[in-house]
């Protein structure tokens, strides 16, 4: 397998430094620039040189995570970035989405969940750590019940979408409910366009926002 090379971005030189040494210890990843804000990262970035996978603060000065995201993914789109995030920053993770996040991380995170996140995102999935989806849900709407009116959901669009909340793949919620990955294929295309979303993280939102799902 080839190295996955990683970028950290945080205004934290101790945080850094630890996940750095951790990250460079495991088989096939590689820390291959470090930044202690949005701006110094976007400014050293080129198509050229650009990490296959970033991990990124924010709450940072100069330029926050929302800001740099939105600029990185513009210069290399082909990037995957995975937020890292603080208890009480749920009201940022629309805008990361919508600037192209495609995980989620708390700080305190066990480093077999940063490894997860990492590649779960490499492999074109999405990634919410278990604490955020529970913190995310209980923070919006925690009194609405299921809405799932507007878009129609059929039982086993429904049956995919918690599925895809828990961060399976096609293959694997293909096993899980006996029918085929093409099936899949299916139901999420119809569940991204009956939702509008743009991506499974928006997806992931959108099911957290209607109290779809629950963990």
């Amino acid at each position: 397998m080839d190295t996955i090379r990683i970028a950290l971005v945080d205004d934290h030189a101790l945080f850094r430094n630890g996940l750095k040494l951790l990250l460079d210890n495991t088989n096939n990843l590689k820390v291959v620039t470090e930044a202690a804000n949005g701006k110094e990262f976007v400014d050293r970035l080129t198509p050229d040189n650009a990490p296959d996978v970033v991990l990124m603060d924010i709450s940072m000065p100069m330029m926050n995570g929302i800001e740099a995201t939105r600029e990185a993914i513009r210069i290399a789109p082909q990037m995957k970035i995975i937020a890292l995030s603080m208890f009480g920053e749920e009201e940022y993770y629309y805008e990361m989405i919508n600037a192209g996040a495609k995980g989620f991380l708390l700080k305190n995170s066990d480093i077999a969940d940063v490894l997860n996140a990492i590649e779960q995102v490499v492999a074109g999935n999405s990634f919410f750590s278990q604490d955020i989806l529970y913190n995310v849900i209980r923070k919006f709407q925690p009194h609405k019940e299921p809405d799932t009116s507007d878009a129609n959901f059929s039982k086993r669009e429904l049956q995919v979408l918690k599925e895809i909340c828990k961060g399976l793949s096609n293959q694997e919620i293909a096993d899980s409910l006996f029918i085929s990955k093409r099936t899949v294929d299916k139901h999420r295309s119809n569940l991204l366009s009956k939702t509008n979303s743009k991506n499974t993280a928006n997806l992931i939102m959108y099911a957290i926002k209607n109290k779809i799902i629950s963990v």
